[in-house]
């Protein structure tokens, strides 16, 4: 297998990368959710090395996990509680034990989306 899954945070606010936020990679299977990484954005928004390396990878149902809530706090974007955007999750599957996923957010305050990118 020669796959790895990647991601990026983009703050469309602000027109910048989301740096220092937490994001939380699990395993989806029979009912069970397995946590697999934990990491932080770095000043790109991206994890300074990808969050399912190669030798982990594997097809499969997955989701991320990202702490949208304590980011937009600490860059004083949201004060209100609850916030409207908290944890967002985004579950996917991984298909093509070969293929490169990147799986990017574009968050704002009250919203967000992501899409399969290269």
């Amino acid at each position: 297998m020669t796959g790895y899954l990647t991601t990026h945070v983009l703050d469309t606010a602000r027109g910048c990368p989301a740096a220092g936020m937490t994001i939380t990679l699990f395993r989806l299977s029979g009912g069970q959710r397995e946590q697999l990484a934990q990491m932080q954005t770095n000043g790109d928004g991206r994890t300074d090395s990808p969050i399912l390396p190669q030798e982990e990878f594997a097809t499969g149902t997955y989701e991320l996990e990202f702490d949208a809530g304590d980011y937009l706090r600490a860059t004083s974007q949201a004060s209100e509680d609850p916030l409207f955007l908290d944890t967002v999750p985004i579950r996917f599957g991984i298909s093509d034990a070969d293929a490169h996923y990147h799986v990017p957010l574009l968050l704002s305050p009250y919203g967000y989306s992501t899409y399969r990118g290269s």
